[in-house]
């Protein structure tokens, strides 16, 4: 048991200093910051000016398409770091397989390309 305890220790000590920090993090402004709310800062929009139209107006969907895009190839990075770093140690098959999902992200890339998926009018 003493073994144990010993080996969880700087576990439970880092998870008692995050919980501190954490809580001083969510308590800390109600206590130092100002609250003092004006009719301007409680109006509906900061900027001073009324809302030109509808808040549930139509949405366009190129603005989703971009943030689909931009995580599948973002997650395309993530996998390049490790792949990189254990290349070594995966040989051939790990380059190949690393080739193979490319050319498939590149296949569906110039796809989104060539169906004007990228381009704003």
């Amino acid at each position: 048991m003493e073994e144990l305890l010993s080996e969880y220790l700087p576990i439970l000590i880092f998870m008692g200093i995050a919980a501190v920090i954490g809580i001083a993090l969510l308590v800390l402004p109600y206590l130092v910051a100002p609250s003092k709310p004006d009719t301007e800062k409680l109006s509906a929009y900061e900027c001073g000016f009324d809302a030109f139209d509808d808040a549930r107006m139509k949405f366009d969907v190129r603005f989703y398409l971009v943030a689909i895009l931009f995580i599948i190839f973002d997650l395309e990075v993530a996998f390049l770091f490790p792949w990189a770093v254990a290349l070594g140690d995966i040989g051939m098959f790990g380059f190949w397989s690393m080739m193979i999902f490319l050319a498939i992200l590149t296949i569906g890339f110039a796809y989104e390309w060539k169906k004007g998926a990228l381009e704003w009018e």
